[in-house]
């Protein structure tokens, strides 16, 4: 669980803030998106990550660990299995907040945090690094050209 910030809290007391952030990661994973205010979206975003990256490792200690906050079962099962599974190519960024209209009753700004289901684009950084590669050989092939060229003649006059 991600330390506590300073100051006041989403709710009444620290206990309170923590069972709240949990049942909002158990709605996350169940249901892949959640409606809520701006500031709770933005205090699950780093609890959620974590739970994720604790199911991609999969290990039996990272499954007690995800059971400390997520007390479901086959919330915790679907984590490991689904969710993991999603997620295997993406680094980090598992969840996205998306701000929408204020909430009608009290104008609480409010926010939609959901995973990240597409794949990762990780061929268009390839193709970058392998173009610039290319460009790389082929400034340096005529300067070594030209490079052998000049010694050429000096080998001649000797």
């Amino acid at each position: 669980m991600p330390t506590p910030k300073k100051g006041p809290r989403l709710a009444s007391s620290p206990a309170h803030e923590r069972l709240m952030l949990a049942n909002m990661a158990t709605s996350l994973f169940q249901n892949g998106r959640i409606v809520t205010t701006l500031p709770k979206a933005k205090r699950l975003r780093p609890l959620a990550e974590r739970l994720i990256t604790f199911a991609k490792r999969g290990d039996l200690h990272s499954r007690r660990r995800v059971m400390r906050v997520i007390r479901n079962k086959s919330v915790v099962h679907v984590l490991f299995t689904q969710i993991a599974e999603q997620m295997e190519q993406r680094e980090g960024g598992y969840t996205r907040i998306v701000k929408i209209a204020p909430r009608k009753g009290d104008s609480a700004p409010a926010a939609i945090i959901e995973l990240v289901t597409e794949p990762v684009a990780k061929k268009a950084v390839v193709k970058e690094a392998e173009a610039a590669t290319k460009v790389a050989e082929e400034t340096a092939a005529p300067v070594e050209a030209a490079a052998e060229a000049t010694e050429a003649p000096a080998e001649n006059a000797e």
